[in-house]
């Protein structure tokens, strides 16, 4: 049962955001850009990116993406231990490789919307809520774990921290 509302968030959250959404923004114009390769590029580690984040959220979380089904517990490993929001920054790369693919000015303006409308909401909505829901343990690790760039060693590596909720 879990698998299947994981798997309906999927679909329903950043395939519509990094899938059905770009395309209707380009609206049929479907001829590659000039830098159509290297958006593939980004398109592909966006897809492996945002695929890792549902896992372990599914996985080491036990719950989904979506907001109205989220974790049981605060996920803080795989590449939640480079930066706290690993899955909006993979649906963020997914949009600048659309972006690119098509040349498309439109799809770079709502990656720019896109980018203010996720920072907004993880500022306002989901760090208050995790917070309250996980504590101390939120507190330390957003302290350790970057909200939008990735650190280049992982929290909890080679006594970054010395106690706390990183595996």
């Amino acid at each position: 049962m879990m698998l299947l509302r994981a798997l309906l968030a999927f679909l329903a959250l950043p395939g519509v955001v990094a899938g059905v959404l770009p395309l209707l923004i380009v609206g049929g114009d479907f001829r590659p850009g000039r830098a159509a390769a290297a958006g593939a590029v980004l398109l592909a580690a966006g897809l492996f990116l945002l695929l890792w984040c549902v896992r372990d959220f599914y996985a080491l979380g036990k719950g989904t993406l979506a907001p109205w089904d989220p974790p049981g517990r605060l996920v803080v490993a795989g590449l939640y231990r480079f930066v706290r929001n690993p899955m909006y920054v993979a649906v963020l790369v997914l949009i600048a490789g659309w972006a690119l693919v098509f040349g498309s000015l439109p799809l770079g303006v709502y990656f720019v919307l896109l980018a203010v409308g996720f920072h907004l909401r993880v500022v306002l909505a989901e760090e208050p809520w995790l917070r309250r829901k996980h504590g101390a343990q939120w507190e330390e690790y957003s302290r350790e774990v970057p909200r939008w760039l990735p650190r280049l060693r992982p929290a909890g590596s080679r006594g970054a921290v010395k106690r706390g909720p990183f595996p």
